[in-house]
């Protein structure tokens, strides 16, 4: 993928582009379309790693994702769960540093992320759950990540759960921030090889980072609790007003088709997720699956944890 192509979803959904909803109908109307590696390519290496994080570059991602989280002692972290027990081995290393939470009307114990400082989470094993041949693999900083990526892939980084850290007195956009700018990162096209994409549920996060970062691209993410009919124009027309795209799930889509044409209009991208060959649905294969919503329904860009299925032409 050249740079060009690499930087294509970037300018479309740049706040300093004023062409930017002309430049978004041309790109659903065209065969340029934008693979993320959704946490890596983590249908073959363990999410979040930099295995994964290596493997999907090799597949062609043009941007990979990041979810983050901060430690306790407030260094940004790549973990989709704000707790570390799904996907290391903090049980059998630190048994006693759990906290009981009610998690969808149970009891559970959960490791979170912000309990254990970043020297503590970088004893833990990250890929054995996953495959053995992963076994030491490490949770990655999000430095860490942008030191193996830059330069091959574009950064498309989600902050996680940041009300939660807010009430904690930990503000996630500022460390998001900071990091940005000590890295050059924090203006689009500041790394013509390393473009960055900013994403979150989170409305507050959003304006933070639009105030801070304006020329940065910001995706809202819309998840399935959402009902598609919610989704209105008036509701569309508000997100544009802190993010240039939306990133529904891909439910919402097959739901309401016209989401995509009615978002366009208003200048906003549409970056639906997650496309899984571990997933079963009316589609016959992965690959169709994709192309009926990137040259069917029209999106810009897709989440993905199989890079190497994703298809470049209809």
């Amino acid at each position: 993928m050249n740079i060009l192509s690499k930087q294509h979803l970037c300018r479309l959904l740049s706040g300093a582009v004023a062409v930017l909803g002309l430049l978004t109908l041309a790109s659903a109307q065209s065969n340029t379309k934008i693979l993320i590696a959704h946490r890596g390519a983590s249908a073959y290496a363990p999410e979040h790693t930099l295995a994964a994080y290596r493997l999907a570059i090799e597949q062609g991602a043009d941007y990979v994702e990041q979810d983050l989280g901060v430690t306790r002692d407030g260094v940004l972290v790549c973990l989709h769960d704000d707790s570390l027990e799904r996907t290391t081995n903090v049980r059998e290393i630190f048994p006693g540093r759990f906290v009981d939470e009610q998690v969808n009307g149970r009891t559970r114990q959960r490791w979170r992320v912000r309990d254990l400082t970043l020297s503590e989470i970088k004893q833990l094993d990250a890929g054995s759950w996953f495959g053995s041949e992963f076994a030491g693999s490490q949770v990655p900083t999000w430095q860490e990540a942008i030191d193996l990526i830059r330069g091959s892939a574009g950064l498309f980084p989600e902050l996680k759960s940041p009300d939660n850290y807010r009430s904690l007195g930990i503000d996630m956009p500022s460390l998001v921030i900071d990091l940005l700018r000590r890295n050059g990162l924090d203006i689009a096209g500041a790394d013509d090889d390393t473009p960055v994409i900013l994403q979150s549920f989170d409305n507050a996060s959003l304006r933070r980072l639009a105030d801070a970062l304006p020329t940065l691209p910001r995706v809202f993410l819309i998840g399935t609790s959402d009902r598609p009919t919610l989704i209105t124009d008036t509701r569309l027309r508000e997100i544009a007003t802190f993010a240039t795209g939306i990133g529904p799930a891909k439910e919402l889509l097959l739901a309401q088709p016209d989401l995509v044409r009615r978002a366009h209009a208003l200048g906003l991208t549409v970056t639906p997720y997650t496309f899984r060959s571990s997933t079963s649905n009316s589609f016959e294969s992965l690959e169709k699956e994709m192309r009926h919503f990137l040259f069917t329904l029209g999106v810009d860009a897709l989440f993905t944890d199989n890079p190497d299925r994703f298809p470049r032409q209809p």
